[in-house]
């Protein structure tokens, strides 16, 4: 592909607005245009992006090469399907869809179209886990926190799917192994659905991961600790900052706590997450985004947590 990069953005709530914001500043990359159901959200953003604005969504992508899918989780399904069929490669926001198997017939779409698709795991592009990641080793126990105060958005899906998905897919991508066991509690406090979650997760090499989401919490807390033999590391998401102490042998059997304070470098993640995007598109075999095959796996996570939940509470359960 030699001319530039056509996009477009399908639904430009919250974080589509920003979707949308950001292709306008990446090389190589044009956006034509905005399609939502909200036609005066979809109004402004476009005028402030200075693109067209589309209602029909089957117009949008006649004109675009690939598309970024912002929209409830409910309707992923649907706009993921036509945006393949109409030959667009595909970055969905996570979950990639409400159920499994809906996952599963999306990934067997675009590879039949020969079409990329990702999923929108954002977290794996903050600047703090490429730092991370090659310090874990044969981690024995991790713990996860991931906190936020209620937000009337997002609540089409539980908090497993909504935020605690983040962190089953950061898991998956460690090499753990695969899974035991999984054992969770929850509880719906100001939706029909999961609130807050715990869930405990063995994995074949030992790993037990405590994970802990929330999305009915007084502030904001995005945290891993992972816990392996002479290391301890504690990962600060929102900061892009983490705490490395680790074990030094001294002479005389003796030994010290190194600790080492790291940051990650400037940038949100969410730009370096579309510009490996686009960059994937365009060829460039060194950008590796969060395929539709990883969505699944961690989407299939989630549902049995919910799955686990429901047993327990009554709660509904995912199908």
């Amino acid at each position: 592909m030699t001319h530039s990069l056509r996009v477009g953005v399908i639904g430009v709530g919250h974080l589509g607005r920003h979707h949308a914001r950001i292709y306008t500043t990446l090389p190589s990359v044009s956006l034509v245009g905005v399609c939502d159901t909200d036609v005066s959200r979809g109004q402004e953003v476009a005028d402030e992006c200075g693109v067209s604005f589309f209602t029909n969504l089957g117009e949008l992508l006649s004109l675009v090469d690939a598309v970024s899918v912002a929209v409830p989780t409910s309707a992923h399904f649907a706009v993921v399907t036509a945006s393949l069929q109409h030959g667009c490669h595909v970055l969905v926001e996570k979950p990639i869809a409400s159920h499994v198997w809906e996952g599963e017939q999306l990934v067997e779409l675009a590879k039949a179209r020969g079409k990329i698709l990702q999923v929108g795991h954002i977290e794996r592009f903050n600047p703090i886990v490429e730092l991370m990641r090659p310090l874990v080793s044969q981690p024995g126990f991790i713990e996860c926190h991931r906190l936020s105060p209620f937000q009337p958005r997002g609540t089409d899906v539980d908090v497993v799917r909504d935020l605690m998905i983040h962190d089953l897919d950061l898991l998956l991508s460690l090499g753990l192994g695969p899974i035991l066991q999984v054992e969770a509690r929850g509880l719906p406090v100001f939706t029909d659905l999961p609130d807050i979650a715990n869930v405990r997760i063995l994995f074949e090499t030992g790993c037990l991961a405590n994970l802990t989401a929330s999305r009915i919490s007084t502030g904001r807390l995005r945290k891993i600790r992972v816990y392996q033999r002479e290391r301890y590391i504690s990962v600060d998401f929102g900061g892009k900052e983490a705490v490395i102490n680790t074990r030094k042998s001294l002479e005389g059997g003796k030994f010290e706590i190194d600790s080492q304070h790291i940051k990650g470098e400037e940038g949100d993640a969410l730009t370096r997450e579309l510009a490996c995007f686009a960059q994937s598109i365009l060829g460039n075999a060194s950008y590796q985004g969060v395929s539709g095959e990883e969505g699944v796996e961690a989407l299939r996570v989630a549902t049995q947590v919910v799955s686990l939940i429901q047993t327990h509470t009554g709660s509904p359960s995912p199908s």
